[in-house]
């Protein structure tokens, strides 16, 4: 199997909860090495539903150990109920397989606040969309040098020391900036502590964990949440995530060497989609988007808004692979094509009086610009049952091939259902 990252390629929301379950099966350990959860990823076995927001669904696998990377920020409330989920469920969630970096930092009950203050402070043209889940804050505070890291949370004293010092400035702005009522610290202290021993035991060297995996031969899976165009580097600036979500990262993010990530997955949605605000140049506003939307079941894992729903977009494509470096892209959603006439595939742009073939780098840029399409025949055929790329429709490998075509990197995973064997490998 090798080392693999695997990460999406638009704008989140690309199906990376199937293929990191699917791929789980050859890796031993899966690393989650960005963002909060502000982001879901949705598993079916069988007839049960799983929607993880933090743990990596690996754990669905007995034997897989799942670790939480010191390039996350973590809610622990959110962990601990995540934890009770799964072991009503009868997955095993104990220490010995679920682990966190001592280096992760804390998503604090001031960050919440402060996120949705300055939301909804804000007027409806300049809002970004955030999901108020605290990430932006806990990423700012880890930025300023004054954050509260996951270690943090077993020395009390220090804990009640750093949330003393940080409600300070936090108070100033939620009573005195946005109108709202200042947090005490023994709220806040006792909010935290009242969850802190039930994550203390899962703390560990997540770095140290990955050198022992390799030591022993055994393979490992990085995975990423949102998508590349949410980056906070490479993204539509300012509608993006506060994490780097670039395959870069897996390194990073986790604290290992860049030479150590081999394979490259980019996770690639048949279509487009995006939730919140932010400039999305194939949205269809239409009866394709209805369509799009109502057949692909298009709702966020997280925060249950309806998705943006739009023609595959090359352009941004090609702009992940020169971010990412894929070897791979696995194909999401396929299935959800079937029944329409024609399809539509953006492969340029036109631009400030020119045609450009990647996405233009000033800030909101992509809201100026007029896609331009090339038209692929569709096909009325149910894929969901297709087990082999023979059994494909012509029509249907000929759109795959255009996308290969167009991003200059092979198809290796098709899916055509949201069931773990609706897959088609390539030579995987």
């Amino acid at each position: 199997m090798s080392n693999v990252v695997v990460m999406g390629a638009q704008w989140g929301d690309e199906g990376k909860g199937k293929i990191v379950d699917l791929l789980t099966r050859k890796c031993d350990v899966i690393v989650r090495f960005q963002g909060g959860n502000n982001a879901g990823h949705t598993v079916l076995v069988g007839d049960k539903q799983y929607i993880l927001h933090l743990i990596p669904s690996g754990i669905l696998h007995p034997g897989k150990k799942c670790l939480i990377g010191n390039g996350v920020v973590l809610d622990p409330a959110v962990f601990c109920r995540e934890v009770e989920t799964l072991r009503d469920k009868d997955v095993d969630v104990s220490p010995a397989r679920l682990m966190i970096s001592r280096k992760a930092h804390v998503i604090m009950p001031y960050h919440k606040a402060l996120d949705v203050a300055r939301e909804c402070h804000k007027s409806n043209e300049s809002k970004i969309g955030t999901t108020g889940r605290g990430i932006g804050p806990c990423y700012e505070d880890k930025m300023s040098r004054i954050g509260i890291r996951a270690a943090d949370l077993a020395m009390p004293e220090l804990l009640r020391a750093k949330i003393e010092a940080a409600l300070l400035e936090k108070n100033a702005l939620l009573a005195g900036l946005y109108g709202g009522e200042a947090m005490t610290v023994d709220a806040v202290f006792d909010e935290v502590m009242a969850v802190a021993p039930r994550v203390v035991p899962h703390l560990a060297d997540v770095t140290a964990e990955i050198e022992a995996a390799w030591a022993a031969g055994q393979h490992v899976m990085f995975e990423g949440a949102q998508g590349t165009h949410l980056d906070i580097d490479h993204g539509t600036y300012p509608f993006v995530t506060s994490s780097n979500t670039v395959s870069g990262n897996a390194s990073a993010g986790s604290g290992i060497a860049p030479t150590k990530l081999e394979r490259i997955v980019a996770i690639v949605k048949a279509y487009t989609t995006r939730v919140g605000a932010g400039p999305f140049p194939t949205e269809q506003l239409n009866e394709a988007g209805d369509y799009l939307q109502q057949k692909g079941h298009e709702f966020g894992a997280t925060t249950g808004r309806k998705r943006r729903c739009g023609w595959l977009d090359a352009v941004v494509l090609r702009e992940a692979v020169r971010l990412n470096g894929p070897t791979d892209i696995a194909l999401t959603k396929l299935d959800v094509l079937s029944g329409l006439k024609e399809l539509q595939i953006c492969t340029a742009y036109e631009y400030q009086g020119g045609t450009i073939t990647v996405a233009p780098q000033e800030q909101n840029g992509m809201a100026h610009v007029t896609p331009v399409y090339e038209t692929m025949p569709g096909w009325d055929d149910d894929i969901t049952g297709c087990t082999t790329w023979e059994s494909l429709p012509a029509p249907t490998r000929a759109y795959i091939a255009r996308i290969e075509e167009l991003t200059g990197v092979r198809v290796s995973l098709v899916s055509v259902g949201p069931e773990r064997d609706q897959t088609i490998s390539r030579g995987w």
